[in-house]
């Protein structure tokens, strides 16, 4: 059985020391790990939060935070450097707090969201960049390798990213890398704007995914929108996955004409029979799956 784990943001941005005792009524709702946004310096004490995943009973992933600033992709020397440097503090995080895996966008150059719009990308440029991010991922997955530790390169919907987008984007950047420690994350959410199929590129990615996040088309609860988990699953199941699943449920109950969606917002009800309901689907959708052919 695949391990199910929460997204802390589902609760609070930042997750600091005051909500660790949160991380007692996720294992009450049934998840087995949580997935930590990786903290910033100062932002919380890894043995301390350590100690408390211990005593409730969680395992961990780790959730990366790249700007314009720490951008493996740019041609400026100091941010490419920076985003080098930001992966390797990852590494060194997870190692603090037991976690195994780091994934997200780690190819850096955020796009809208970090207000910055997109632009067109002379040919050079565009194999400069792919190069600025191989270099870079082979130098953090040689030092991700020596701790023990897997990043997991994930593609983003085109609003969020100008630089990796579907699966076979990711793919061609993990064949040219080449390095055991550099492998893939797929989030749901984001294929639902960029994938033809998310079944077809979900068994595109067999043997390189190593952490899944498994979100509606809205970031609502699983089951409340048009993902075809039966669909998912199969595919899951058909490339042998094992890993493990986040589900990230940001959206809120809140229809109101020009309440903005792509804005976080913290829990204003108590979700517990909701998030409860989510991972009890998943896992019955992954028990079942194999059984509905």
């Amino acid at each position: 059985m695949n391990p199910i784990g929460l997204i802390s943001m589902q609760y609070a941005r930042p997750f600091t020391a005051e909500h660790f005792p949160l991380f007692a009524r996720m294992r009450d709702h049934g998840y087995d790990f949580v997935e930590l946004l990786v903290p910033e310096v100062g932002e919380i004490d890894a043995k301390v939060a350590r100690k408390a995943l211990d005593e409730a009973g969680l395992d961990v992933v780790l959730a990366a935070r790249v700007n314009l600033q720490r951008n493996l992709s740019s041609a400026e020397a100091d941010a490419h450097r920076a985003g080098i440097d930001y992966l390797k503090y990852t590494v060194d995080q997870a190692v603090a707090l037991g976690a195994k895996i780091v994934g997200g966008p780690l190819t850096g150059n955020p796009l809208v969201f970090a207000g910055r719009p997109p632009q067109p990308v002379a040919e050079e440029e565009r194999l400069a960049r792919k190069q600025r991010c191989v270099d870079g991922l082979r130098e953090a997955g040689d030092y991700a390798a020596k701790h023990g530790i897997l990043l997991a390169v994930e593609p983003l919907n085109r609003f969020e990213s100008d630089v990796l987008c579907t699966t076979q984007q990711a793919i061609e950047l993990l064949d040219a890398v080449d390095h055991p420690a550099i492998q893939l994350m797929l989030d749901t959410f984001h294929m639902h704007m960029e994938e033809s199929s998310i079944p077809e590129a979900i068994r595109l990615a067999a043997g390189r995914v190593v952490h899944f996040q498994a979100n509606e088309n809205h970031r609502g609860f699983p089951g409340t929108g048009a993902t075809d988990w039966v669909a998912v699953c199969r595919a899951l199941h058909e490339i042998g996955y094992a890993g493990p699943i986040s589900l990230e449920p940001f959206r809120r109950r809140d229809d109101r004409f020009g309440v903005p969606f792509a804005q976080w917002r913290a829990p204003h009800e108590d979700e517990s029979d909701r998030l409860s309901a989510s991972v009890a689907f998943m896992k019955s959708h992954i028990t079942l799956t194999e059984y509905r052919r």
